[in-house]
């Protein structure tokens, strides 16, 4: 096992890990730790490079800082990646070598469950790492934070309708959805429930063709679900989609979805705002996965009640950017940066 710094200007700490025998490479980015120990998932998954794997987890882990801040949790904002196919590659010894990379970061980061990671698979890392969340067994294991994720979704999901539609019944919208993992087949199930006709897309055709059967939903390529007439955009699979090239191709009044780092650039919200789409911030709406895990990491007696608290808050939070965002006349990302900045701004001084 080889763990060596990595320099960077704009994080606490990042480390690259590597075990050769178990093919493992992969990095730990610690963003900030102004708020409490950083926090943020595991994600594994092919890279073309390590430079690409890097930059997803520099990204990623500043993320997790704001989401966390956003949520009112005294945690800061970290990530971790693992190279390559979780299909093929993964094995436990990976997996437990991965988690000793974790322990040696004494409670500065703790890791849960992301991208081609399981509740499984998080039990083969706790094994060798104390600061492991998202396990399915133990006195405050929180398990897959996949439906409490769609959650916090479709609760912006409907405070977007609300502002940009006036209504925040989704009865008759039209929601195009990208993705369909666990977080957006849990998001589709409430749009459905709720009334919502559903445009869907994913890398997998039998997702697709699952949505089709089980929910009515309307099927299209993955290029096509840019261009697609509907009333929201859900993007749940990769960051970076919102960018130069596809927001000219919107036909939708508004963006709220699970995946992270959505905005391929800062200026992209300002494509956004320009052409009237409101844009929910994705580290606002997707904080659903890290309240729950993060009844795990604190301890919390009453998981259900404190997250269900969190959720409310967090929907108010939202509610609270769009507002502010309408009367200010500018993109809700600009709010919910001024948001997180105050929050962290007592603990950082």
């Amino acid at each position: 096992m080889n763990i060596t710094q990595v320099a960077s200007h704009t994080h606490e700490g990042v480390y690259r890990v590597e075990a050769a025998e178990f093919g493992l490479v992969g990095f730990i980015a610690i963003h900030s730790t102004a708020l409490g120990p950083a926090a943020g998932g595991l994600r594994m998954k092919p890279y073309g490079s390590e430079d690409e794997a890097l930059t997803d987890t520099l990204r990623l882990s500043e993320g997790m800082t704001y989401k966390n801040a956003a949520a009112g949790l005294p945690l800061g904002g970290g990530k971790s990646v693992i190279m390559g196919d979780p299909a093929t590659l993964k094995t436990p010894e990976l997996l437990r070598a991965f988690g000793k990379a974790v322990e040696a970061c004494e409670g500065r980061y703790w890791t849960a469950e992301d991208m081609g990671m399981t509740p499984a698979d998080m039990a083969e890392v706790a094994k060798e790492s104390r600061y492991v969340a998202g396990l399915a067994d133990g006195k405050f294991a929180s398990g897959d934070p996949s439906p409490i994720t769609a959650r916090g979704i479709f609760n912006a999901i409907r405070q977007v309708s609300a502002h940009a539609l006036g209504d925040a019944s989704l009865n008759g919208r039209v929601i195009s959805v990208q993705g369909l993992g666990h977080v957006g087949w849990n998001l589709c199930h409430r749009l459905k429930a709720a009334g919502a006709e559903l445009i869907v897309t994913d890398i997998d055709p039998d997702r697709v063709q699952a949505a089709v059967a089980s929910l009515g939903a309307t099927p299209v390529s993955l290029d096509e679900i840019y261009a697609v007439e509907a009333d929201i955009f859900a993007p749940c699979a990769i960051g970076g989609i919102l960018n130069a090239n596809t927001i000219p191709m919107l036909k939708v009044k508004a963006v709220a979805g699970g995946a992270n780092n959505q905005l391929a650039t800062p200026q992209d919200a300002e494509l956004l705002h320009g052409r009237g789409i409101l844009y929910a911030p994705d580290y606002v709406a997707n904080g659903g996965g890290i309240i729950n895990a993060a009844t795990e990491i604190l301890g919390i007696e009453n998981q259900v009640d404190w997250v269900d608290e969190k959720l409310r808050a967090l929907d108010r939070t939202m509610g609270d950017i769009l507002t502010s965002a309408k009367e200010a006349n500018v993109s809700p990302a600009v709010v919910a940066q001024d948001v997180v900045t105050r929050s962290m701004t007592p603990r950082a001084a």
